[in-house]
This record gives C-alpha cells, sequence and structure tokens, in this order.
C-alpha cells in the first residue's frame, strides 16, 4: 500500500471504510461529471499519475477511468473541501464520462423537485 505525504493524509478525512467522496468536474464547461470514491492509494495514484482513479465499492478493486471505456479524465486541479471529507478533481474529459454513454452521470436522473428560492421570503433563506 503506498501512504499519502502527511501534509496530504492530515487534510482528508477519510470515512469509516477508508474512503472519501471524489467530485469530477470538466475544467473548461465546469460540468460536474460523476461521483466516485477513493482510499488512499486511489488518491495518491491519482497525484501522481495525471490520471483520475478510484476505489470501486462493488468490485472491490481499483480502477483507472478510461482503461476500458476510453473515457479518459486527464487531471488539472486536485482540491480537498474546508473540512476534508469531499474532493474536487479538474479534469480534461475525453469522451463521455457516465457508463451509459452520455457526457455526465447526472445527465439521467433529472432534477428532483425542490423549493423554488426565490418564491421564499427573506426569513425562510437560511
Amino acid at each position: 500500500m503506498t501512504e499519502l505525504p502527511a501534509e496530504i493524509a492530515e487534510r482528508v478525512r477519510f470515512d469509516t471504510q477508508g474512503l472519501v467522496p471524489a467530485i469530477i468536474q470538466d475544467r473548461d464547461s465546469r460540468d460536474v461529471l460523476m461521483l466516485g470514491y477513493m482510499n488512499d492509494v486511489a488518491l495518491h495514484r491519482t497525484l501522481t499519475t495525471g490520471r483520475v482513479w478510484f476505489w470501486s465499492r462493488s468490485r472491490h478493486s481499483y480502477w483507472r477511468k478510461g482503461d476500458t471505456s476510453g473515457a479518459i479524465q486527464l487531471i488539472h486541479s486536485v482540491e480537498v473541501d474546508c473540512d476534508g471529507d469531499a474532493i474536487l478533481v479538474q479534469v480534461t474529459q475525453r469522451i463521455a464520462a457516465c457508463h451509459t454513454g452520455k457526457w455526465r452521470c447526472f445527465d439521467e436522473g433529472g432534477a428532483l423537485p425542490a423549493v423554488d428560492a426565490d418564491e421564499l421570503d427573506s426569513e425562510h433563506r437560511e
């Protein structure tokens, strides 16, 4: 197992299963493409290879995005959120990111009904 440098390991809070969610965003369009999970090894590989690596929770194995699908993700930046429990990875996406063939994984599900914030008066805003 590869260890993360101390300055990175101190900033990332992995959950009880040793995972941290990684939000993948297209650098140019700013589209949120997908969500995957990384453990310390996948994060280390991501930071050192220039390609995005994940831990597959269903297959219990590592996978480098695009190796079988061609949907390669080339890294531009990796950021940790303010409390360390999520990672944002900005990439150049080569072909569609989603396994369904869509550009992004959020194309299929559609929006959930939600309150329109413009209709709330100021006392209800948080």
